[in-house]
């Protein structure tokens, strides 16, 4: 059944709203998880135990480079494996790999399908068990020619369980028609997990299929201390009990292995796909993989990090082109760069600013509003403590910028104390105020025109927790669809006054870098066509701007954001220089 009219609209504003957030912390979670995975591995290295130790007292692997190994993994649904007879059991053998050797030799692979028994449709389990041996030696202990130092193995799950997607709780305000139940159950399969996280139901698992299975040998000869190998290493160690030395290391590398290629397990299922891949890998690739899954674990634990943004950020390294890649991570430093001097000259602006002349305090107060109404949203869609705090304290920064653009008064002549909000002398006693009235009655018109229809739509064809969400997501949409319009009452009152002077523009010009960076990531990275669409309407107020100073001439009668005119400085230099002179006068 076709879904409602409109509907792509509606997926492709939300997806846009999500990219919003998303874009502008995407190089600082890059950074961040980088840092901390490099740190971790160099502290591991730097200030593991160094226990002084004989040579006698040193573990060194069993095996020696390029020596040949013969494999066999077989499955299982036990997760302790002696079946070595059973040949339906043994899915891969592979004779005369060089161990710790890089060729392709050292590589092998094999794709194969996989046919699920009953129990495994219904929640069951499966298991790879993988062993290595030296080559002539058999790796079943029963066998006569068994020999414990030639062989070694290691068992690893195939099947994997998950939570399921929780019921999502939002429902059409207006009842379901029948078209809006079809899209209604899609979303809850899809964005499940964007309801509520309080459910008193018992979480229900579901067992999902890897159709990788990626086998690594760690290309390690360290030896070790005894009983004080590197806390990074000592929990992969296989160690020998006899002798104490230990096995290579066998490492199931599944940190490309991204959750939307797992397969759920169900009694439709008849056949399942299985890549199997062994070869080498070394101590140093072994270690980062490590490192940096057991970073992005601890952002997780910390709120910085939701799920499955890990496995957003190795798409865009699995299917990025280098080089753009590389440069997008550079454009991305240098868009925290800017983003930094952009605010840090914001507060140097409004803390040195003396006079509101030229300036629009409306909107000043539309821009704490707008920022208020995204901390709500975040607030009401359960996002990370990180964000929050971000959107807090910049609306608590557009709070403060009302109070250098107008006089916050308290008035405790009711019985509830009350903020009345007051015109400064400097923007009510010129031009400024009328050109600033008149813009911003113009644009009101056609801004609440574009946020009832948006809110409209958003009732008819959009599913909501409640009406106080409608009314949040609502707003929220228009502020990022049509929040440019507040822009445009500042360009209004630059033209009546014909000046420019009395604007930042050590802030503005980094802002402006800022949306080239952002027209730059609408190319890199995929999002809806409406979203890249609407990342170009700064690049258009921002081109005004630079006309209006183009054709604009500097006014030295207009005041600067320090509260002086040009004539100001030149006659405080000449009463400079004059008391001066008074002075080298009094000293002959």
């Amino acid at each position: 059944m076709a879904p409602p009219p409109g509907t792509e609209g509606q997926v492709q504003v939300q997806q846009g709203r999500q990219q919003q957030q998303q874009q502008g912390g995407f190089s600082q979670m890059i950074t961040g998880v980088i840092r901390m995975a490099v740190f971790w591995y160099f502290a591991s290295k730097f200030f593991s135990p160094k226990t002084p130790s004989e040579p006698s007292q040193l573990i060194s692997n069993l095996f020696h480079k390029a020596e040949p190994l013969d494999m066999w993994l077989y499955v299982s649904e036990h997760e302790k494996f002696n079946d070595f007879g059973n040949e339906q059991a043994l899915i891969w053998h592979e004779r005369n790999i060089p161990y710790a050797v890089w060729g392709p030799e050292s590589t092998r692979s094999l794709s194969l399908k996989y046919y699920p028994s009953e129990a495994l449709k219904h929640n069951g389990s499966l298991y790879a068990h993988v062993f290595f041996a030296r080559s002539g030696y058999p790796p079943d202990p029963n066998d006569p020619e068994y020999l414990p130092l030639a062989a070694f193995g290691r068992t690893h799950p195939v099947v994997t369980y998950l939570p399921k997607s929780r019921a999502d709780k939002r429902k059409s305000l207006l009842g379901n028609s029948k078209g809006s139940d079809e899209v209604e159950t899609v979303t809850e399969v899809v964005d499940g997990t964007e309801g509520d996280s309080i459910d008193d139901k018992p979480v229900e698992w579901v067992s999902y299929w890897k159709p990788n299975i990626t086998i690594n040998l760690v290309d390690d000869f360290t030896r070790y201390p005894h009983n004080a190998a590197p806390p990074n290493v000592a929990p992969y160690l296989n160690v020998e009990p006899s002798t104490g030395d230990y096995y290579p290391t066998i490492f199931f590398n599944e940190f490309w292995l991204l959750k939307d290629k797992l397969i759920p397990l169900n009694e439709t299922v008849t056949e399942l796909p299985l890549n199997l891949e062994v070869g080498p890998i070394s101590m140093t690739k072994w270690q980062i993989f490590l490192q940096i899954d057991q970073s992005f674990q601890i952002h997780r634990s910390y709120g910085s990090m939701l799920e499955g943004e890990a496995d957003e950020l190795k798409r865009v390294f699995l299917e990025g082109n280098p080089y753009l890649l590389a440069i997008t991570m550079v454009v991305s430093m240098l868009h925290s760069v800017f983003d930094f001097l952009a605010f840090k000259n914001d507060i140097q602006f409004w803390n040195k600013n003396k006079s509101m002349e030229g300036l629009s305090a409306k909107s000043v107060i539309v821009s704490f509003l707008c920022q208020l109404i995204v901390f709500l949203y975040l607030l009401d869609n359960d996002t990370s403590w990180m964000i929050l705090a971000s959107s807090g304290i910049g609306c608590c920064i557009e709070f403060w910028k009302i109070g250098k653009a107008m006089h916050i008064e308290i008035d405790r002549s009711g019985r509830i104390p009350m903020l009345r909000f007051r015109d400064r002398e400097s923007y009510a006693g010129n031009k400024t105020k009328e050109y600033d009235d008149m813009a911003m009655k113009y644009l009101s018109y056609v801004l609440f025109l574009l946020v009832a229809c948006s809110s409209v739509y958003s009732l008819m064809y959009e599913r909501h927790k409640s009406w106080y969400s409608w009314i949040l997501s609502s707003l929220t949409s228009c502020v990022y669809m049509f929040g440019f319009i507040m822009m445009c009452p500042q360009l209004f009152i630059n033209y009546k006054l014909q000046s420019v002077a009395h604007l930042p523009w050590r802030q503005m010009t980094y802002k402006f870098l800022n949306t080239i960076i952002d027209d730059l990531f609408a190319f890199v990275i995929k999002m809806p066509t409406l979203h890249r669409l609407s990342v170009f309407r700064d690049d258009i107020i921002f081109l005004i701007y630079v006309y209006q100073r183009w054709i604009y001439p500097v006014d030295k009668k207009r005041v600067n954001e320090f509260g002086f005119g040009g004539d100001d400085d030149q006659v405080t230099d000449g009463a400079e220089v004059a008391a001066t002179n008074e002075d080298e006068k009094k000293t002959n």
